[in-house]
């Protein structure tokens, strides 16, 4: 199978079960028809313009760019982390844990995954950017889930953790139960992710290369290498912004500041 084989009939054929999705959405009144619709258009729309904004990129080569690019990921990631939060904390802060952690265990699992590559140059945009991408969908979810989790419980378990803290516990030891809690709930995603992968589902980088004609043994072996960084930095970014978001909700008196989140 090579690259020219896919076009706008093979792509027309696929849209269609969209189409029977939204006809039978409507023929049972589901309500998701419009719904359907729209995402149709949106994921056509929306890849074929990274398409042409990835092949200009990938043509210039150039450093400035590709930073560029992955900044814009990355600021991108940072606003989805935010409006998922059921409760964030207020000012700054609201946006900065999730923004942080997710920046630093991107871009730490990046490099370690371009230093074992080593691409030439380093900087090459066809390993940089699909890079990031991977695992900054992976980190982003991590960090949405145990912080939205978190915040959730803070509030939920208010008075339990206060009578830890009566009794003189320090804030990382009576948070902690919510703390592990909301670490297991962003994790969970990535662990299935790994567990049912070639058992229960081939991965969508390893059906990819193997559609575009790689050798199945080397496919394999390349999405292993995907997951393993998947899981990586969905681990350090969830653990990264549950830490900072304990010290966040608490003072140096150990005392809980509730004050600090609000409602979305």
């Amino acid at each position: 199978m090579n690259e020219a084989s896919l076009g706008v009939f093979e792509l027309g054929i696929a849209a269609l079960l969209v189409v029977l999705n939204a006809g039978l959405s409507l023929l049972l009144d589901l309500g998701v028809a419009r719904s359907l619709a729209i995402a149709g258009v949106r994921v056509i729309v929306q890849l074929l313009l990274v398409g042409l904004v990835l092949k200009t990129v990938f043509a210039l080569n150039s450093p400035l760019l590709i930073s560029a690019v992955v900044l814009a990921m990355l600021a991108m990631a940072s606003y989805e982390i935010y409006s998922r939060q059921d409760r964030r904390f207020s000012g700054l802060w609201g946006a900065g844990i999730g923004a942080g952690a997710t920046m630093l265990a991107t871009l730490f699992v990046t490099a370690v995954a371009l230093a074992t590559l080593s691409p030439d140059p380093w900087y090459a945009p066809e390993a940089v950017i699909p890079l990031v991408g991977i695992v900054l969908g992976s980190v982003m979810n991590g960090v949405s889930v145990s912080l939205n989790a978190f915040n959730t419980a803070i509030v939920r378990e208010r008075v339990a953790v206060e009578a830890r803290l009566a009794l003189g516990a320090t804030h990382s030891a009576a948070l902690m139960p919510l703390q592990r809690s909301a670490l297991r709930a962003g994790m969970i995603p990535v662990i299935n992710q790994m567990s049912a992968a070639g058992v229960i589902t081939l991965p969508g980088m390893m059906t990819g290369q193997i559609l575009a004609g790689m050798a199945p043994f080397e496919a394999a072996k390349y999405q292993i290498f995907v997951l393993l960084l998947l899981s990586g930095g969905s681990g350090l970014g969830a653990i990264g912004a549950t830490f900072v978001a304990v010290r966040r909700i608490t003072d140096a008196r150990d005392r809980l500041r509730l004050d600090r989140l609000v409602k979305s």
